[in-house]
């Protein structure tokens, strides 16, 4: 904090906060409370940290900017004040005023920026960062609306505009002197320059949008170390208004910053979606080179002061957009440019699946982004070049970035970085072996894995204070810095007195949920049941069907015996569904219809709940995990890249029911095996049945009386108002041979949840293997993983 003592400076904030209430906020409603204390916490980052950007900027150290096209930073208001050390002071100060900054909390709207883990990681690595002490910015667009809020009418979802802008961000400050202009489509066409001779582009009646940032503060664990997250919003420039003199002209602009991922099952969406890629990503190089140029340093050396992260393939556009701009704007020749480019650049890949990797027809991208297009032909000429006599002819065809009239974006990343990233060891494994493996043989070198980790701050210290308080009391409060001393938690998991505070604390979030899921919903729970949770995007892979049949199960067992000696369980889901994605909309109906079903029946005793909790985002996930009991994490095996959900569940003391995926096999190998349930087909299994095509659902239906009983439920009658969705989910499983293999994977299982219940029935077991779950998640901090990323992608100095 500059020259004052952490003392001082809490201190003088208090002092400050008292005059604030005391005289501007007497007659405020919570919001505005909240806006007056967001805006004199920005205030105090102006203040006192204003001299040590001035002083990194003169050191010209190097900068990593992290390109994504998602952020999911939740809310801001009790991070900000955990990380200036400064939480407890402003909510004993505020009881002054009878204020509760709990209230003021809940007051503020969850930043609708991101849809799910993609999101949530670069928010983690943006708090990350800036707690080590790395100077990390983020670059991404200021939806003004979000992926969407989500409703439930008669079980159905129901998408409405989460309009979180609509009282204004306290927290972001615009910045005018650095609006940029970008230019979209007309034509372009190379001349000799009269002087040089030099080849230069001219533009033929472009579209020209304005990019306006808005900076918001990336704060760093009591360390004074404030970076910054920069998101893009975009304008009609004076000199274009007269192009867009009817409002749907101009409502076509604004969407570019409307929503996240518009439906891109319609050629009109997809093009929005290219639009925003480029958008943001040419807002973000053009000012990333514009603060270069300012320390006098020459182009060549941009990537000495300068990295790039592409964070999975929506930014991947930037390879092509930093070569127009160092070509055409700096007048560098090819060789040096690409040089500089693939030195500066380096990509994450977050999926295998071929459907998530982006590609765009070449028509599209030569008509939106005709120089940039050019440039890619290029790229993608002169890599044929390179690589003609030095490996087959097929090994080309399949790497090339142009192929089949599509731009692969995947293929421009990789080619025009110098470090490809998976998020997990089996992922990574997976690029290498099987998904990205033509790339492997080309770069060996450039491949490498990065774990992904979570910011420990926000999913224990903010999310679960009683949690946090027991580690306090019984390892000391080293940890809260440096997460890593969590582990020293293993010594006590034989201690009866701490296994009883942390199951207290488990009790005290179990109640604090159970309050929210009955004004929410209606829905009494018990807080003495088992709370089941699977928590993330709703899709076929991560089978929230095989929770459902499960469910389904575990309900037709009660019919038919009501004593049935099963530990109660709160099943509970959050998840969106792509507004196009019609199975998992499907998905959600079938979930949503059989809790009625179940939840009404008053035969099986409440032995069984199911909450369905509408519009899941970080604020719920922050009630929803400190008071998890089990961590379903239950996708096919080698389709999901990582997972975070798991980690931070993994955290708060859940028990994981996991597949042989993702993060899930790094987490068994720290728990060990008998403190995690593993269940399924392992991925080598999986790729049998891929090479062998044998694999034969329906022959799984008529062979096994437990699954055609269930899957006859939603068919038959059983489960009422499913007509159409039940259906959709049979067939899914029959008809069309259950692509992610639910059926193969159920008997297993039913197992894994046999095994849940003997364990919870022994109280003594359960309390063991929640701590060593909480002890062992300290392999799993995001400072850990960011601090791979600087100093082995970016190379990154910390900031003393």
């Amino acid at each position: 904090m500059n020259n004052l003592t952490k003392e001082q400076f809490q201190r003088d904030f208090k002092t400050r906060l008292h005059h604030k209430f005391s005289i501007e906020t007497k007659d405020a409603n919570d919001f505005e409370r909240f806006t007056a204390l967001a805006s004199l916490i920005k205030t105090y980052i102006s203040d006192y940290w204003r001299e040590d950007r001035q002083s990194r900027q003169r050191h010209q150290e190097k900068i990593a900017y992290y390109f994504s096209i998602e952020f999911l930073p939740g809310k801001m208001l009790k991070s900000n004040l955990l990380n200036l050390g400064i939480l407890d002071v402003v909510r004993d100060g505020l009881k002054d005023f009878d204020i509760d900054l709990e209230d003021l909390s809940e007051a503020e709207k969850d930043m609708a920026l991101g849809n799910g883990g993609l999101g949530r990681l670069a928010s983690c690595f943006m708090d990350s960062l800036a707690s080590t002490a790395f100077p990390g910015f983020g670059n991404g667009i200021r939806y003004q609306y979000g992926l969407f809020k989500q409703e439930f009418i008669d079980g159905f979802q129901i998408e409405l505009p989460d309009a979180w802008l609509q009282s204004g961000n306290p927290w972001e400050i615009r910045k005018d002197h650095e609006k940029c202009e970008v230019k979209f489509e007309g034509n372009v066409w190379m001349k000799p320059d009269e002087e040089t001779g030099r080849l230069e582009p001219v533009y033929e009646n472009p579209r020209v949008l304005r990019g306006v940032p808005y900076d918001t503060s990336m704060i760093g664990y009591e360390n004074g170390q404030v970076n910054n997250l920069r998101l893009w919003d975009v304008e009609i420039p004076e000199s274009e208004e007269r192009k867009y003199y009817s409002i749907n002209a101009r409502r076509e602009v604004y969407d570019i910053t409307g929503v996240l991922y518009p439906d891109d099952s319609t050629y009109e969406g997809r093009r929005l979606r290219l639009i925003q890629e480029y958008f943001f990503t040419s807002c973000g190089l053009q000012t990333i080179v514009k603060r270069f140029k300012k320390l006098n340093i020459p182009m060549i050396h941009l990537h000495e002061k300068i990295a790039v992260h592409i964070n999975d393939t929506h930014p991947a556009i930037a390879v092509a957009e930093l070569m127009r701009i160092l070509l055409d704007e700096e007048h560098m020749e090819w060789e040096a440019a690409w040089h500089v480019v693939v030195k500066v650049m380096s990509y994450t890949n977050h999926t295998i699946l071929q459907e998530a990797l982006e590609k765009w027809p070449t028509d599209m991208v030569r008509h939106l982004v005709p120089r940039v297009y050019q440039i890619i032909e290029e790229i993608d000429r002169r890599f044929v070049d390179e690589m003609t006599g030095k490996v087959d002819d097929g090994l080309i065809a399949r790497t090339r970035i142009i192929n089949h009239d599509q731009v692969h974006m995947a293929h421009l990343a990789i080619i025009g970085s110098h470090s490809t990233n998976g998020v997990a060891k089996i992922h990574s494994d997976l690029l290498m072996d099987v998904v990205l493996h033509d790339f492997y043989v080309l770069y060996p070198e450039r491949f490498n894995n990065k774990t992904n980790g979570i910011a420990m701050r926000r999913w224990s210290q903010i999310s679960n204070e009683p949690l946090s308080n027991v580690l306090d009391e019984t390892i000391g409060t080293e940890w809260r810095s440096d997460a890593r001393k969590i582990g020293l938690l293993e010594s006590y998991k034989e201690d009866e007195l701490v296994l009883k505070k942390l199951a207290k604390a488990k009790l005290e979030n179990k109640e604090r949920l159970a309050k929210h899921i009955f004004d929410v919903t209606g829905i009494s729970v018990s807080s003495e049941a088992i709370f089941d949770v699977q928590i993330k995007r709703l899709h076929a892979y991560k089978r929230q069907q095989l929770k459902l049949l499960h469910i389904v199960k575990l309900y037709l067992d009660l019919k038919e015996n009501p004593n049935l000696d099963i530990p109660a369980r709160v099943f509970i889901f959050g998840a969106k569904a792509a507004p196009s994605y019609y199975y998992a909309k499907a998905i959600i109906k079938c979930i949503n219809e059989v809790a009625n079903l179940i939840n009404n029946d008053k035969t099986i005793k409440d032995k069984l709940k199911i909450v369905f909790l509408p519009n899941y985002n970080v604020s719920l996930a922050e009630k929803i995990i400190p008071a998890a009991d089990v961590s379903e994490q239950i996708s096919l095996a080698g389709k999901e890249a990582s997972g975070t959900s798991n980690m931070k569940l993994m955290l708060n003391g859940a028990i994981t029911v996991a597949t042989l995926d993702g993060a899930n096999i790094e987490i068994r190998d720290a728990v060990g095996d008998e403190n995690i349930v593993i269940f399924g087909l392992d991925k080598d299994r999986v790729y049998q049945y891929y090479h062998e095509n044998n694999y034969n659902a329906y022959e799984l239906y008529n062979n096994n009386t437990t699954i055609k009983r269930v899957l006859n439920a939603f068919v038959d009658g059983t489960i009422p108002n499913v007509q159409y969705e039940g259906k959709e989910l049979f067939d899914s499983l029959i008809q069309y041979n259950d692509e992610y293999f639910t059926l193969a994977d159920f008997d297993s299982y039913i197992e894994a949840q046999e095994t849940v219940d003997a364990w919870y029935k022994d109280q003594a077991k359960w309390r063991r293997v929640s701590l060593m779950n909480t002890a062992k998640s300290n392999r799993f901090s995001a400072d850990d993983t960011v601090t791979l990323y600087a100093e082995n992608i970016w190379h990154l100095k910390k900031n003393k």
